[in-house]
């Protein structure tokens, strides 16, 4: 198949080309990038609503209800589900598909999962240019629920239009979900088993620690706390509104543009980071490295001039 026909067919809403795009890009293959080219004009369009929290806090559940939701009102949605590496096949331990399977068979629907293959932030590397192939499709919403390895998933607010992180009552720590950055990138914190004992006092300490910000900006947006029962589907309206009303905001305070521009810049740092991540391995595999690695380990050189080398071999490759 050319580069054009894949492209053709992606945006004639081909799943089968999406997925087999998406699985270049994942595998870092080099003619994908011909195809993600000649998309990226047809981006733009979509919402993208990132669902992040610590395990056990129920995203997946969470997202299969708010997926009816959206569905409900007729709107189109992508799902780009990041699960943990399989320490066999390095690919997805595909739990969070497994647990959408009721949307399977929904031509509205499309439910990708993807391994983070060792990358930090709670997303994989090929995330964003997944969400650029679900967009140029015509999705109205994107969802991208994160790993769940808790307090360093901050990666999603570089995606994500509308971030919502997720805490449960009754995990020890009530404010888990507030540690480490984790509070600074909600827009929405959802209490999700909020029939669970502990969901009242969970809530009083999140408004607590939100009014502790210091000098918040008059029009600064404060993010509000949802109760949800996702298994009953319970509360998902009016997640659903206060997602809407985020949206709103950011439009009448010119911020969309903002998180658009801070969206694309994340993608080319990625795929400049992936370029150099390669040159650096074409480096380190030449017989010039080779001696160096000699030389440093004789002592006769040490770990900085050998970086230095590193990167001047880097610059001189085309």
């Amino acid at each position: 198949m050319t580069d054009d026909s894949l492209t053709a067919r992606i945006l004639a809403g081909d799943v089968r080309a999406a997925g087999r795009l998406m699985r270049q890009v994942d595998d870092q293959r080099p003619g994908a990038r011909a195809a993600l080219d000649a998309l990226f004009p047809h981006t733009g369009h979509a919402y993208i609503v990132g669902f992040t929290g610590n395990p056990g806090s129920g995203k997946s559940t969470l997202v299969n209800a708010f997926i009816r939701t959206c569905r409900q009102k007729d709107l189109r949605v992508g799902v780009i589900a990041i699960d943990p590496t399989s320490p066999y096949s390095g690919g997805a331990i595909l739990g969070d598909r497994i647990r959408m399977q009721e949307h399977a068979l929904d031509a509205g629907v499309f439910i990708r999962s993807v391994a983070t293959r060792g990358n930090l932030g709670g997303l994989s590397r090929s995330t964003p240019a997944l969400v650029q192939i679900l967009d140029a499709m015509g999705y109205d919403i994107i969802i991208i629920e994160t790993v769940g390895v808790g307090q360093d998933e901050v990666d999603i607010a570089r995606v994500a239009d509308t971030n919502l992180v997720i805490a449960v009552p009754g995990m020890g720590d009530d404010i888990q979900a507030t540690k480490a950055g984790i509070m600074e990138i909600a827009d929405i914190f959802v209490i999700n088993k909020s029939d669970h004992p502990g969901a009242d006092r969970l809530r009083r300490e999140l408004k607590t620690m939100m009014s502790l910000v210091e000098n918040p900006p008059a029009d600064a947006w404060k993010p509000p706390v949802v109760h949800t029962i996702a298994t009953e589907h319970d509360g998902l309206e009016k997640l659903f509104e206060k997602i809407e009303l985020h949206r709103a905001w950011l439009s009448e305070h010119d911020r969309q543009d903002a998180r658009a521009k801070r969206r694309i810049e994340h993608l080319i740092r990625l795929i400049v980071q992936g370029e150099l991540d390669a040159r650096l391995g074409r480096a380190m595999s030449s017989a010039a490295w080779r001696a160096e690695l000699e030389a440093l380990t004789e002592r006769a050189d040490t770990p900085w001039r050998a970086a230095d080398l590193l990167i001047e071999m880097i610059g001189r490759e085309e």
